[in-house]
């Protein structure tokens, strides 16, 4: 959130920013599974990922905090999405996630509980 509470652009959105790195990371990740999972694991690896930072934009462009608020939490499925996929990763083809990726999902599940509480506030504050 930025000047009077109000997000003047999802770039301005630090669970933004982290979740675009988590992305890139997932994506090279992906691309070390084994050729059959392309259409599989793999897309469903790189589709998760990529829904978290798309849904933060599109949340953030809406104008209202319950829009906000709805996409947030639909980021937060897809960042669980994205884990449950990741554990199958390892246990069917032992590729797992570095440090840096699991650090930076840890990060973005506390920054997405964080600003969903924000919003929560925030509407809570208004009616």
């Amino acid at each position: 959130m930025t000047t009077h509470g109000r997000v003047r652009h999802h770039e301005d959105l630090e669970a933004w920013k982290v979740a675009i790195a988590l992305a890139k990371g997932i994506h090279r990740l992906a691309s070390r599974l084994p050729q059959i999972e392309q259409y599989g694991l793999c897309a469903q690896l790189r589709g998760a990922a990529t829904s978290i930072p798309a849904n933060l934009a599109e949340g953030a462009a809406r104008g209202s905090t319950r829009d906000f608020t709805r996409f947030v939490s639909i980021a937060q499925g897809s960042l669980a999405e994205l884990e449950t996929h990741l554990v199958l990763a390892w246990e069917l083809y032992g590729v797992a996630s570095d440090s840096t990726l699991r650090g930076r999902i840890v990060s973005l599940r506390r920054m997405l509980i964080a600003l969903r509480a924000a919003l929560v506030a925030r509407s809570v504050r208004r009616d």
